[in-house]
């Protein structure tokens, strides 16, 4: 089982931040992935456990990022389609720089329904 959670900001853009994101999605053994350098701020969490993603939220929630919503809250993974064969990739965080970027990966992760209703995109 895997669980996911979905958060939009304002905007990633200090180096700081990004940098005690990753350490948190290590210490919590979490994939992360960011849309970072401009408007709108996207993070996306995966990992075994749902508590290891309350936890990666949590540490967000503390960074306080503006404009912080949680359009997602922590849950199980529901992949579109018949079964999930994607693994889970390694704990740490990945950056892409465009909301088209970020779409196309949580197409290839099989929750970009998901995402686009998080998103208020659909």
């Amino acid at each position: 089982m895997r669980f996911n959670a979905l958060i939009r900001t304002h905007h990633i853009t200090s180096r700081k931040k990004v940098a005690a994101l990753k350490r948190a999605a290590d210490a919590h053994q979490c994939f992360v992935l960011l849309r970072s350098g401009g408007c709108p701020g996207i993070m996306y969490v995966e990992a075994q456990e749902q508590t290891n993603v309350e936890s990666w939220v949590s540490v967000v929630r503390k960074l306080r990022y503006k404009d912080f919503q949680l359009v997602t809250r922590p849950g199980l993974l529901a992949p579109e389609g018949d079964e999930y064969s994607l693994p889970l990739p390694g704990s740490g965080l990945s950056e892409v720089e465009s909301v088209k970027e970020f779409g196309d990966l949580m197409s290839k992760r099989r929750v970009w329904g998901w995402w686009r209703k998080g998103m208020g995109y659909a």
